[in-house]
């Protein structure tokens, strides 16, 4: 399938990524390079060059830096993106949302501020399959 015909940044998701599981709880600070897929909690900052995506079923009291970073659970603290940040129906944030594009579902709550660094406008979406 061609990047172009991909409408989100979960679709286009290849590769491996770092699992942090239902169950696990992290304190301390991320680094490195790669995909990180979170179903679990942490406790920490993090400054990753790649995708973080956060479950529904995932919780990060921290600050988020990552080249894309795509919430369906909750984080408490901020979040920056040198690209795209994706928050679906069911996230839940408490802090301020900086990227270069930023796309809210319907349903989505965000108690902070939200910054796009690029040109266009923060964009919504309507959720039409499960998380």
């Amino acid at each position: 399938m061609n990047d172009s015909r991909l409408r989100r940044m979960r679709d286009q998701a290849s590769g491996k990524a770092t699992l942090i599981n239902e169950g696990c709880k992290i304190s301390g600070e991320i680094s490195g390079s790669g995909n990180f897929q979170i179903n679990g909690e942490v406790s920490g900052d993090c400054d990753v060059d790649g995708t973080i995506q956060l479950a529904g079923s995932g919780l990060w009291q921290g600050s988020i830096r990552a080249d894309n970073v795509i919430v369906a659970g909750h984080v408490e603290g901020d979040i920056t993106a040198t690209g795209k940040v994706e928050i679906t129906k069911t996230a839940k944030i408490t802090g301020t949302v900086t990227g270069e594009a930023i796309a809210v579902a319907e349903g989505a709550v965000v108690e902070g501020i939200m910054k796009t660094t690029g040109q266009s406008d923060p964009l919504e979406f309507v959720e039409k399959r499960d998380s």
